[in-house]
């Protein structure tokens, strides 16, 4: 063929390619580029002081400041773990570093602290950290009686809680929280959202500063339950009330709150009076533990991507926000940096790095280095 002719019909027919696409609404797709990639960095966090060794990593988060805050369950460290704090010492090392420790994004550890006090009654399972742009630090806890959450200044010191460590009042109680996993600040309405959690079967929100309770809701904004649930089958019809935990709860920056119902495989989608918009489904067929264990939205100005932690089949999900369409994951069950043993709990910070939370006997934090150019 004739290079002139060859020319002609070639831009025939991507004229032809373009009209289609008009007439279909078509639009672009994303770019490999576009998609967040990660690589583990192997070095991170930087050894720990003191002899200091962590425990289950209950939460993560990352502040304002871009400093990486986690949480972690002392009493979940076994004798071998803790020789050294034995009475007498069974080996060198080692002994449980403090609940709380702050980080820095290059892993030096900045401070520490956590464990009963004066003025308040601390976690029996630590569950969860928030840090809020006011410089406090919310920590909750999922053992039978951790019905409530703390809050602290960023150096320790006791402020205020609401709830009490005490015997749960169920999913309509308005005072009580039930065993909570996770909580969110929504900074413009000075008020905390909670995902409560172990114990009840809803999202409740309070007043961040008075503690006063604002509102409450179930799976599909409905009035919660706490009827005992079957257990979940894939083949069953959805399940109409939050199974136990109702383990994450996210503000993106439109309004929307994102819900972790983790055992039914599921986020939902509400806006903040708790009316339902839609739900996600990821890994139907998953039992156990469940298939959607935290979230994280992506930081970009859109927020175009939800990171899912999935702690039974430990992998992160990269997650179109629009649409729940998978683009991407990275991990999968193993010990080696990169892996994950129950990745619980997972945070980014504005760089696009991520950082995770490992439980059971995972018992550690990771860092995983942004390597695409999702956030050019």
């Amino acid at each position: 063929m004739l290079p002139r002719l060859r020319a002609t019909l070639s831009s025939i027919a991507y004229a032809a390619c373009l009209a289609s696409s008009a007439l279909l609404g078509a639009q672009p797709q994303a770019q490999a580029g576009d998609i967040p990639t990660f690589t583990v960095d192997a070095a991170w966090p930087k050894p720990l002081p003191n002899n200091w060794i962590l425990g289950q990593v209950g939460g993560i988060t990352v502040d304002w400041q871009g400093h990486v805050w986690m949480i972690h369950r002392p009493r979940s460290l076994t004798d071998d773990e803790k020789g050294a704090a034995l009475n007498p010492p069974r080996s060198k090392c080692c002994v449980s570093a403090p609940p709380v420790l702050e980080f820095d994004a290059d892993g030096n550890l900045l401070r520490a602290w956590g464990g009963p006090g004066d003025g308040y009654e601390w976690v029996g399972r630590e569950h969860g950290i928030e840090v809020d742009e006011r410089g406090f630090v919310w920590i909750g806890g999922n053992a039978d009686n951790d019905n409530a959450i703390l809050k602290f200044t960023l150096d320790g010191k006791f402020v205020s809680q609401i709830g009490s460590i005490a015997p749960s009042k169920g999913s309509s109680d308005t005072t009580q929280l039930g065993k909570p996993a996770e909580t969110a600040i929504d900074k413009a309405a000075d008020e905390i959202y909670v995902a409560d959690g172990y114990g009840n079967h809803r999202v409740i929100v309070f007043d961040a500063t008075s503690g006063a309770y604002k509102r409450h809701w179930g799976a599909y904004g409905n009035k919660p339950d706490d009827a005992k649930q079957p257990a979940y089958d894939p083949k069953a019809p959805v399940a109409q009330q939050f199974g136990n935990p109702v383990h994450c709860v996210k503000i993106a920056n439109d309004g929307l709150v994102y819900v972790c119902d983790r055992i039914n495989n599921r986020i939902q989608v509400f806006r903040k009076d708790g009316s339902f918009v839609k739900e996600f489904f990821f890994e139907k067929n998953t039992l156990g533990n469940g298939a959607v264990w935290d979230i994280a939205l992506w930081p970009d100005p859109q927020q175009t991507y939800l990171l899912a932690a999935d702690g039974e089949n430990n992998e992160i999900r990269i997650v179109r926000r629009a649409d729940g369409t998978v683009v991407g994951s990275f991990g999968r069950n193993g010990r080696n940096a990169g892996q994950f043993h129950w990745v619980h709990a997972l945070a980014v910070d504005a760089k696009g790095n991520v950082y995770t939370a490992e439980v059971d006997t995972g018992k550690r934090i990771q860092k995983f280095k942004l390597t695409s150019d999702a956030l050019k």
